[in-house]
């Protein structure tokens, strides 16, 4: 049964809701993870849990093979790393306290974690299996179903307890070097998402619970995001709400009043009070260059802080800092300070932001530019990790003066299952799903429109579609009965699974009709077809028309597989 499902993925896809598609146009408001399982790509057996159908499964190899050519091409290895990982480790780098952790124990009473990402066991491998600086550099990946215990499953494949992600992870004798290395991944995402053809956002990033000191993530830019991005107009740079720097408006209104929090540092002998606007959202970490050491991950109110810093009989030795946010001014009412100090251990910090950034106001990298915001959905991210890891695990080598130093790490993720839902999402239309060519399910749907001669139609179609093949091109046949299935319907359902081209044979043989489905996400002055029809129009009797919105090409089946080729190329 399932061999016949695979060599008719339309009559699969359609017979279970043929309802819902009376109209010749999807409405907007199904929400995209319904659409997957309408049309037969994925089926949730419960929230946050997906099974891949044909379909679907199509286009999630052919993402995996976009991931493993780029990867290759940097010389990462490809590994396959259990999903049950022992507690024992996350414990040691203080993850295990996660409560985004799937765990279990065994009959014998001993913790696992369902891995939501393998920072922990790759360093433990590696560790195992490097003893020299001239094994390293090394970068190790996969491709691999993982897991987060997630309390609000939702949209399908964007936020699911199990997801399909790539991870990587590099190991390099120094930071110097590990940020080389670095840099040649990032050239390979780039590389990624440039073949899978979306626009794409990159935007400094905070490090979160990962760890490390350098961070980015991609994304496509969608209403419908849970993340915000800020682009400077002026200097270009683009960062997340995390980490986005901000200056007010030089004719924004003043600041009459501000609210305080308190922090503490590391070694609790200093206490920090960030002064901020009544209203808006602090963000700690922004003074992590200027206050190095401030603990922003305490989880005691501001009254336990308090009395963590007056413990003792008197606070003789111990500083006090007040940070002003760049919003403030000298008549902005402020809170009463509820600590004695002397004059001595008291610094003031002003002119620094504290709080999110709002759009419209100064970039604070240029201090010329204002600032944009845009929704986004994450799709990958980058982390320099430094030792983060390796220290805790003690993933040494021996350097070339034969002393052990600790490895230099990387880690880079990109969420396969979330790009497919992504690009659904940014793409879909009121016909359906808008595929790039580079993932489509199939590329070119073949239909034999009706004539006097369809068996002899059908006889030339398979070897057009033969060649079609040899060229690396992907083909439905849609082999489904015209007198039951008309060639309207046809073309909608094709047009409905997002494949790029469909091509009808019929009376105009030995010419051939190409329907434009597919979307050139690149502008450019000449695209390849273009140049390929300056040179061949005459000879393949090529003609190139728009009929009610929708470009169409008719030409010679001589040169058919050359303009297929062509047009495929800029979609």
């Amino acid at each position: 049964m399932l061999a016949r499902l695979l060599k008719k993925p339309f009559v699969r896809a359609y017979a279970t809701n043929n309802q819902l598609f009376l109209s010749k146009d999807v409405s907007k408001d199904i929400p995209t993870h319904e659409l997957f399982q309408k049309l037969g790509f994925t089926k949730q057996p419960s929230s946050g849990l997906v099974h891949w159908l044909p379909l679907g499964l199509r286009i999630l190899r052919n993402v995996e093979n976009i991931i493993h050519t780029e990867m290759r091409r940097v010389d990462a290895e490809e590994v396959a790393l259990s999903s049950l990982s022992a507690a024992a480790l996350w414990k040691t780098t203080g993850r295990w306290d996660n409560r985004e952790l799937f765990k279990l124990q065994d009959a014998k009473g001993a913790d696992y974690c369902l891995a939501p990402t393998c920072e922990e066991e790759i360093t433990d491998i590696v560790k195992a299996h490097v003893g020299s600086y001239k094994d390293l550099p090394l970068i190790m990946y996969q491709v691999a179903r993982k897991y987060r215990d997630e309390k609000r499953p939702r949209a399908g494949l964007l936020r699911g307890r199990e997801f399909l992600m790539k991870d990587a992870y590099s190991f390099d004798v120094s930071e110097t070097h590990a940020l080389v290395t670095y840099d040649k991944v990032y050239g390979a995402y780039k590389a990624i998402f440039r073949t899978l053809k979306i626009p794409f956002a990159i935007a400094e990033a905070d490090t979160g619970d990962i760890g490390g000191s350098l961070s980015h993530e991609w994304h496509y830019v969608h209403h419908s995001g849970e993340d915000s991005l800020f682009t400077c107009s002026s200097c270009g740079s683009t960062s997340n709400i995390e980490k986005t720097l901000a200056l007010p408006e030089v004719d924004s209104v003043p600041v009459d009043t501000a609210e305080v929090r308190y922090f503490l540092n590391e070694s609790k002998d200093t206490l920090v009070a960030l002064y901020y606007p009544v209203g808006r959202t602090l963000v700690p970490l922004f003074l992590k260059e200027e206050i190095p050491d401030l603990n922003t991950k305490s989880t005691l109110t501001d009254e336990e802080t308090l009395a963590k810093f007056m413990e003792g009989e008197e606070i003789i030795g111990k500083s006090i800092i007040r940070v002003m946010d760049a919003r403030l001014h000298d008549r902005t009412i402020l809170p009463d300070f509820p600590v004695p100090f002397q004059r001595g251990s008291f610094t003031t910090l002003t002119g620094l932001p504290l709080v999110e950034a709002r759009e419209g106001e100064v970039c604070y990298k240029c201090e010329e530019g204002r600032l944009e915001r845009q929704k986004a959905i994450e799709v990958g991210h980058t982390f320099f990790l430094g030792t983060r890891y390796s220290a805790p695990l003690n993933a040494t080598f021996t350097n070339e003066f034969g002393k052990p130093e600790l490895m230099s790490m990387g880690c880079y993720g990109i969420g396969v299952s979330r790009i497919i839902a992504a690009i659904a999402e940014v793409t879909r239309d009121m016909e359906g799903f808008v595929w790039p060519a580079t993932i489509a399910p199939f590329q070119v749907t073949i239909i034999e429109g009706p004539g006097k001669n369809y068996q002899q139609t059908v006889a030339m179609m398979d070897g057009v579609a033969q060649s079609l093949k040899e060229g690396g091109i992907t083909v439905n046949r849609d082999f489904r009965p015209l007198e039951r299935f008309g060639l309207g319907k046809k073309i909608r359902d094709s047009n409905l699974i997002g494949v790029p081209l469909v091509v009808i044979a019929g009376k105009a043989l030995p010419r051939l009709e190409i329907e434009v489905r597919g979307k050139r996400w690149e502008q450019k002055e000449t695209y390849l077809w273009q140049e390929l029809r300056a040179r061949k129009q005459e000879a393949w009797q090529w003609e190139v028309s728009e009929v009610k919105g929708r470009e169409k090409h008719i030409v010679h089946v001589d040169g058919f597989v050359e303009v297929v080729q062509a047009l495929l190329k800029d979609m």
